[in-house]
């Protein structure tokens, strides 16, 4: 979240887990998109979509001072 801003006067984005998996898979640890979709048990199209979903989630997020919550299982 913005740093100053209480957490009461900020709008929320919330990522997924499998968004968050998709991220560290792809961001983190580094594989292309065919292998972390082979990780997660999805279609390469499908991890393209999830992806890019959370892409978009954190961008808008940093750029619009919204808080990111991470949804749990």
């Amino acid at each position: 979240k913005p740093q100053g801003i209480p957490m009461r006067q900020l709008e929320e984005v919330v990522l997924l887990p499998d968004e968050l998996e998709a991220l560290k898979l792809y961001e983190v640890d580094g594989l292309d998109q065919t292998q972390a979709a082979k990780k997660m048990n999805i279609s390469q199209p499908t991890f393209a979509r999830i992806l890019d979903s959370a892409q978009k989630k954190i961008a808008g997020a940093i750029v619009n001072g919204k808080a990111i919550r991470i949804e749990k299982e």
